[in-house]
């Protein structure tokens, strides 16, 4: 995990709110003159021992924790890549496009430092114990922009990162049809996710008023601030329940089971909930009994939505193949919201894969 987020809103520490707010002598003016030189040349070496400890203290989370070899990113332009459900093909420079702006549309969490301190603790970062929970957050955060928004959307005011480096062989066009084989077990065609693509190439992306709201409120509830409902610290609050605290670190059923509770007390969204499968096992009267009412005939839920989460091992210190068809099937579904998951100080969340490479954040 890297140690900054760019969608969490950025706070100052406790510390250094102290020490601008400072504290009245109640002496007498002569005590103060007295004093004043002694007293200004010990603020002054306090604050640069402050300023000391904060940069060393940086670089030793950057490198703890944010130290990454960047690499140049592959990817095949004749092979089918799956992002949350979504079909690209990047023979076409407008499925390009359209990756890489669905691609930077995922809301991102990771490590971060100088948030209020977490209660009755004085952490102030999650830095090495926190990946988990940030994992977790991302999914939550895909559920609610799937929810509130659509799978369609996009951001338009993402911060446009070239993430594919290659030639197509041609542009997309109505006449233009795939060529890759879809197994029969894939519940959504290809042409689903191309279709509006199709009719307006190179349409430039418009976000309503109320979409801009809805996609900053979504931030807001996410940020790290104690008023947050999905947020780190009520995240820490809630895995106190289960025996965990601040500073430990967090399984991904541990990770379910709070964002499960954390979406059961919030108002901001009634209409969603989790369900969380005991023993691998989904219960459909129980995913019913949560949507409130029998589902339509025809499949289609109106209102009420579900994130049904199923934790389950992979394998033990590295992942088993066994699991990578049922893995690759899964992130085609176009109500997958990915997959979290990972070890100690290393925690992933896959969204998708090409070939036989997933990738993740």
């Amino acid at each position: 995990m890297n140690s900054v987020s760019p969608t969490a809103v950025q706070y100052g520490s406790p510390e250094a709110s102290r020490r601008t707010l400072g504290h009245k002598n109640p002496s007498s003016r002569n005590d103060q003159t007295k004093m004043g030189s002694e007293g200004a040349s010990r603020d002054g070496e306090a604050d640069e021992v402050d300023k000391i400890k904060s940069k060393l203290l940086t670089a030793w989370n950057n490198v703890k924790y944010g130290w990454t070899v960047k690499m140049k990113t592959h990817f095949s332009s004749t092979m089918p890549l799956y992002l949350l459900g979504e079909l690209y093909n990047f023979r076409f420079d407008d499925d390009i496009e359209r990756f890489q702006k669905d691609f930077v549309s995922r809301i991102w969490m990771t490590y971060r430092k100088d948030f209020p301190a977490l209660e009755g603790t004085l952490l102030t970062t999650d830095c090495g114990w926190g990946c988990m929970i940030r994992s977790g957050q991302m999914l939550l955060a895909q559920g609610l922009l799937v929810h509130l928004l659509s799978r369609d959307w996009f951001w338009p005011n993402a911060l446009y990162t070239h993430l594919v480096d290659m030639e197509p062989i041609r542009s997309s066009s109505p006449s233009n049809t795939l060529n890759y084989p879809v197994p029969s077990s894939t519940k959504y065609p290809q042409e689903r996710s191309r279709s509006v693509w199709h009719t307006l190439p190179h349409q430039r992306i418009v976000q309503y008023p109320h979409q801009e709201q809805i996609h900053r409120d979504i931030l807001r509830w996410l940020s790290d601030h104690p008023a947050s409902p999905f947020g780190l610290h009520h995240m820490v609050s809630l895995g106190g329940s289960m025996g965990k605290k601040a500073g430990d670190w967090y399984g991904p059923s541990i990770v379910a089971h709070i964002m499960r509770k954390a979406l059961d007390r919030a108002s901001q969204v009634p209409e969603l909930s989790v369900y969380v499968s005991q023993d691998c096992t989904v219960y459909r009267g129980d995913v019913e009994q949560l949507l409130g009412e029998d589902p339509p005939s025809d499949g289609s839920v109106v209102g009420r939505a579900v994130i049904v989460l199923v934790p389950v091992r992979l394998g033990g210190e590295a992942f088993n193949p066994v699991y990578k068809h049922c893995v690759k099937e899964f992130l085609r579904m176009q109500s997958c919201l990915g997959i979290i998951g990972g070890k100690p100080k290393h925690s992933l969340y896959f969204i998708g894969y090409q070939g036989m490479y997933r990738f993740s954040v």
